[in-house]
This record gives structure tokens, C-alpha cells and sequence, in this order.
């Protein structure tokens, strides 16, 4: 196998706020994987908030993909995975760039589309995604919520984490009254604002809660998810199978990220786990090119929820993805692979 990345810096069609700041350009690091004629792409959106930068990316990926030339099997992503994690454990988005691509690759090597390989079929039901109206002004943020719904979008989620969070909901709820319609406030709140504002949010029809509070609160988590109106769901308390594993008792929700797991091979090990303690799963992304988010729509099929907006925010992506048609992933578009080809 030959392999290779390069950095691709890419613009968002408007600047994104959550609690934590503003991105206005993201860059995201992408995977090769060539085996014969066919290639698998990949792609790493690392987050600085877990230690990741495209830097650190670029530094780790020439041993992680000297791993994938050692192994030499496009299928044995169990070994390489193992491997890559003797070299540094506490990276999964460039963990996830490398595992992606070989989905992608094992895919068009045996020309079935991942969710084929993982069981399902085009016709089992899948969520749809949600689209983010990150933090503005309240206007701009409800401008942004009925484009959404006007383009056919059934699921709103709404970053929260400002003083004005109960005013922006009503706005919303106001130009949208017929969606499903859910809240991230990206670990701003305290326990009991918290709680007080799940109490009011639940006057709106919301349905859920993620992450009220800081990820290291995991007892406040805990506080919020018992006295809650709205079930709750864990996102930066929640990375890896072990933390859901240690969260099962504090939330009714785990967001799985493959760039907090370490790719479509762990995050499925996680939603094993999640499904045997009883809770519900969503995967949602960072704001990522479709090399990334083509990978993830392939695990729809076994998920409560979805969140994969990521290349949708971006003003262009050098990689088309799968088709979108009213929030829906349509995976029988894909003939192999995850369904990621570049422009």
C-alpha cells in the first residue's frame, strides 16, 4: 500500500460561534491510501479542546501510515489500529483520517459501500441529520433557522450559552414551530442554571439537552440528568467505549464523534457499549470536508440520532460526499467505499 496527507484549509460559508469562540476557517488533514488502482480518502478535523492541531496531526501521521505500509493489509484495521496507538495513544482524529480511509479503501476493494460491510442496507431507517445555528445575534440566528427549514431541514440544533439563551429559543421556536429542535450549550452552564433552563427550555418542545456542563463535572452532569425535565445528552464528557462505559448512569444520550474515537472502528465499539448500558447514540462531527463526514453518515443505520452538518457549514469542500435530500443521507447513492471523491 502507498499512502500520503496533505493539510486543506477550508472557509465556512458564515462565521460559526459556540460558547468556547469563533471559527471562521478550519483545517482539516487528509488521508490517502492507495492499494492497486483504488484509493481510500480520510481526513482529520482535530480539535484543539482535545489537544489536537493540524500540526500535531501532520507530525503523528508519517509513523501512523508507516504502521499502514508495515501491516500491509487494507483489512486488518484491527492490527494497524493497534499500532498506531503504540506510537501515541491520546490522538484519534489522526487516528480516524487513517481509519477512514481504509473503510473507504476496503469498500471499493470489495465494491460494496461501507454500510453494506457493517450490515445494513440502503432501505434501514436512518435519522436524519440536524443543521447548527451556531451562536449570532438573535435575528441572524433566526434568519438561519428558517433558511434551514426552508430547505427542507426537520431537525434544528441550537448552540446555547449566552445571557440571552431563553430569548433566542422563543425567536426560533417562533420562525420554526414544526421541527424537531435541539440544544448544545458546549459545557456553559453550571449545574443549577442548568437545570433551570431545561425547565424553561422544555416549555418550547425542545428534545434534549447536550452538555450543560464543563466535561470534568461529571457529578454535576449527573445532578442535571436526575432533576431534568428533557433527557440529556454527553458529548466532551464522553470521548472514547471507556467513557461511556463511566457516563451510562449521568446521561440519557451519547454523542459519538470519530474524531473523538478514533474512526468508524472504535466509534462502532462504542455504540456497542452504549447500546448495553441502555442508552440512546448519536454521532455527530467537528466542522469537517466530506472525506471525513462520508465516513461517518455509514454508521446512520445504527444510530438514535445524527449531527453530521460539518461539511455543510463549509463555503466549499474539495471532496463531494453523499447526496443530502431533506436532512437525509441517501447511501444508496453510494456504489463503494464511503461515497467521498474529490472535485
Amino acid at each position: 500500500m502507498k499512502t500520503d496527507f496533505e493539510t486543506v484549509e477550508l472557509p465556512l460559508d458564515v462565521p460559526f460561534t459556540i460558547s468556547r469562540g469563533t471559527t471562521e476557517t478550519t483545517k482539516n488533514v487528509v488521508v490517502t491510501i492507495e492499494h492497486g488502482d483504488e484509493v481510500g480518502y480520510g481526513a482529520a478535523a482535530p480539535s484543539r479542546h482535545y489537544g489536537e492541531t493540524p500540526a500535531t496531526v501532520e507530525a503523528l501521521l508519517p509513523e501512523y501510515l508507516d504502521a499502514v505500509e508495515a501491516v500491509g493489509d487494507p483489512f486488518a484495521r484491527r492490527e494497524i489500529h493497534d499500532r498506531m496507538l503504540s506510537v501515541a495513544r491520546d490522538n484519534p482524529a489522526a487516528r480516524a483520517a487513517v481509519d477512514i480511509a481504509l473503510w473507504d479503501l476496503a469498500g471499493k476493494l470489495l465494491d460494496q459501500p461501507v454500510y453494506r460491510l457493517l450490515g445494513a442496507s440502503a432501505e434501514t431507517e436512518r435519522p436524519p441529520t440536524s443543521f447548527t445555528v451556531g451562536i449570532d445575534d438573535t435575528d441572524a440566528m433566526k434568519r438561519r433557522a428558517r433558511a434551514a427549514v426552508e430547505s427542507g431541514y426537520p431537525v434544528l440544533k441550537v448552540k446555547l450559552g449566552t445571557d440571552r439563551d431563553r430569548r433566542i429559543i422563543e425567536a426560533i421556536r417562533a420562525v420554526a414551530p414544526d421541527v424537531s429542535l435541539r440544544v448544545d450549550a458546549n459545557e456553559a452552564w453550571t449545574p443549577t442554571e442548568a437545570v433551570r433552563n431545561c425547565e424553561a427550555l422544555a416549555d418550547h418542545d425542545v428534545e434534549f439537552v447536550e452538555q450543560p456542563v464543563p466535561a470534568e463535572n461529571r457529578e454535576g452532569l449527573r445532578y442535571v440528568s436526575e432533576r431534568s425535565p428533557l433527557p440529556i445528552a454527553a458529548d466532551e464528557s464522553c470521548l472514547t467505549a471507556v467513557d461511556v462505559a463511566e457516563v451510562a448512569d449521568r446521561c440519557d444520550i451519547v454523542n459519538l464523534k470519530l474524531m473523538k474515537t478514533g474512526g468508524i472502528t472504535p466509534a462502532i465499539e462504542a455504540i456497542h457499549t452504549a447500546r448495553a448500558h441502555g442508552l440512546e447514540v448519536m454521532c455527530g462531527c467537528m466542522i469537517e470536508t466530506n472525506a471525513a463526514i462520508a465516513g461517518a453518515a455509514h454508521l446512520l443505520p445504527l444510530l438514535d440520532y445524527a449531527d453530521l452538518d460539518g461539511s455543510l457549514l463549509l463555503e466549499s469542500d474539495p471532496y463531494e460526499g453523499i447526496p443530502v435530500s431533506e436532512g437525509r443521507f441517501v447511501l444508496g447513492a453510494v456504489e463503494c467505499g464511503t461515497g467521498a471523491t474529490p472535485r
